[in-house]
């Protein structure tokens, strides 16, 4: 009877003292988010201007014939 008595208050103080200082003594420190900012891309005029290109040519072979 006596070591349950011991290792039920064992277990209670265990808990009681864990929740205690579960969060610990320091503040809690906030970081600031890193936003990544990406470059704007160059555009190229060559991807509508091939298949422009592209076209014209097939028109210039079929109207050779």
């Amino acid at each position: 009877m006596r070591l349950t008595k011991t290792i039920a208050a064992a277990a209670v103080a265990a808990t009681v003292g864990g929740t205690a200082i579960a969060g610990g003594f320091a503040p809690a420190v906030i970081e600031q988010p890193v936003v990544i900012v990406e470059p704007i891309a160059q555009r190229s005029s060559w991807g509508i201007i091939l298949p422009i290109a592209a076209v014209a040519l097939l028109i210039a072979l079929a109207g050779s014939n």
